[in-house]
């Protein structure tokens, strides 16, 4: 009996590692998100079994409580369980509790790291995290606690000089920018970047006053990853560059 936690990475199926893909070709039972590339399942044997336990908001989905005991019940009747998840299982992912739960049971576990969206889906966009001379560290938050508030740590993060990402924060948009402006950042550069890595990704960039109308103008919605800080405006100055050579050709 194994259970191995595989992160899938940001969305773009090419962006899982080497390793999360050997661990799929010799799983017996493949558990995957929502948020996980359907192409990943390519990979499996044609008699592994696959099954669905995403979680969305607002839509009907397995309870973490349901999907623990599916792991150790799988794991038992067929032996090898790969947990598939979106960006790194270690980061928002739950991951750990799954794999505390599965130890109680006897069951060998293995965690293979994947990309965070966090980091992966803003350097995509073209926005470094950290740069010399605008930002010297970065905060990742979640807007969604078990409590259904905001962070305490976002409130300290915005009081800070660095980039501050925030997952699963669409639906709080609002009250996460009011945090910002609350602490004099009104002007400070926001982008929002929705389906990162993907074909249908969506940017857009902004500032803490101005982004949650923008954003309800192109409607943009989840999944999609919050940038907050001055590394946001770099962007804009990449297209700008970009837009000037070409018309000086």
């Amino acid at each position: 009996m194994k259970l191995t936690l595989v992160g899938a990475g940001p969305g773009d199926p090419e962006l899982i590692t080497l390793k999360g893909v050997k661990a799929l070709q010799q799983a017996d039972v493949v558990m995957y998100d929502a948020l996980v590339h359907p192409d990943l399942l390519d990979y499996c044997k044609p008699d592994a079994l696959k099954v669905y336990v995403g979680k969305r908001i607002n839509e009907y989905s397995c309870t973490q409580e349901e999907i623990n005991p599916l792991i150790v019940h799988y794991a038992q009747q067929y032996g090898h369980v790969v947990r598939l998840k979106g960006g790194d299982s270690f980061i928002f992912g739950r991951g750990y509790e799954e794999i505390e739960y599965a130890r109680q049971y006897g069951i060998e576990t293995e965690v293979i790291p994947g990309l965070s969206s966090s980091y992966s889906v803003p350097a995509l966009a073209g926005i470094p995290l950290t740069t010399r001379g605008v930002s010297e560290s970065f905060w990742v938050v979640t807007g969604t606690t078990k409590t259904g508030q905001l962070s305490n740590d976002l409130h300290l993060a915005a009081q800070s000089t660095a980039t501050v990402v925030v997952l699963m924060g669409m639906h709080k948009l609002a009250e996460i920018m009011t945090v910002f402006g609350d602490c004099g950042k009104a002007d400070l550069p926001v982008a929002i970047i929705q389906n990162g890595s993907l074909t249908d990704e969506q940017v857009v960039t902004g500032t803490v006053s101005s982004i949650v109308e923008q954003v309800a103008t192109a409607k943009i919605g989840s999944p999609a990853i919050i940038v907050v800080g001055e590394v946001a405006r770099l962007r804009d100055l990449q297209l700008a560059d970009l837009q000037q050579a070409i018309a000086n050709h």
